[in-house]
């Protein structure tokens, strides 16, 4: 669905040369994962991104160097582990299945993410959490865990509440950003956090986008919507203004 590994790997090579955006090696209860980091200046605002089931590839460092462009720091994580990029449909499922059903791990991979970019000169007190897919789902898991960053993006990701948990400790604002053609992602799903939230109290926009699959924003793929994609990107990047 993204851009290929080999293309991650050239990118990463080059961008270390130029200095546009490096490699970010780091480890979260002893699992090594290789992150992603690019800093136009030292007083920038961060962006974290999560990655979606592909794991970290091309398609994030080119949504980090699109952010850097604009002057904020940015973080990819890696959700993983080093050198875990499944292929296979099977492979994914089996790798965020496990993370879904274990949300502590997920977390403690999410707060190593957000230590590891600190450790680099990333203002996470000044920071707003996004991710695509699976990576907007661990978004709101950090959300929900109680994070006290200024913003919650979520691109396509998963919109349901797990069993036992609920929005009360959500601190910071909320963009769902949401295709209305997802069969991956109901709207009864949508309407059910939006419920959710305006019961807790927490501050949130959602939108959706008429005709855009899941992953509508993901370039080349069969499901990409130029459309919502320059949409959607639009509104994150007023949203970063807005709140941080």
């Amino acid at each position: 669905m993204k851009f290929v590994i080999t293309w991650f790997i050239l990118l990463a090579c080059s961008s270390a040369v130029s200095g546009a955006g490096q490699p970010a090696a780091y480890q979260v209860d002893g699992i090594s994962c290789d992150g992603w980091w690019t800093c136009p200046s030292p007083d920038a605002p961060l962006v974290v991104i999560i990655h979606d089931w592909d794991g970290l590839t091309g398609y994030e460092v080119k949504r980090a160097e699109m952010l850097a462009e604009l002057g904020y720091a940015v973080f990819c994580a890696d959700l993983f582990g080093a050198g875990v990029r499944p292929t296979s449909t099977d492979e994914k499922r089996k790798l965020t299945g496990a993370l879904y059903a274990d949300r502590e791990k997920m977390r403690s991979l999410l707060n190593g993410a957000l230590v590891a970019a600190a450790e680099r000169g990333g203002h996470v007190d000044n920071a707003v959490v996004a991710g695509y897919c699976f990576g907007g789902t661990a978004a709101l898991e950090l959300a929900r865990s109680g994070a006290n960053l200024k913003g919650f993006v979520s691109f396509h990701g998963g919109l349901d509440l797990p069993e036992g948990q609920d929005c009360t400790r959500i601190k910071g604002s909320l963009l769902i950003l949401h295709g209305s053609a997802d069969s991956s992602v109901s709207m009864d799903d949508f309407a059910g956090l939006a419920n959710a939230l305006e019961a807790a109290g927490v501050k949130h926009e959602m939108t959706t986008y008429s005709g855009a699959p899941h992953a509508f924003s993901v370039f080349g793929s069969d499901r990409y919507r130029k459309d919502a994609d320059e949409k959607s990107w639009r509104r994150f990047t007023q949203f970063l203004k807005d709140v941080l």
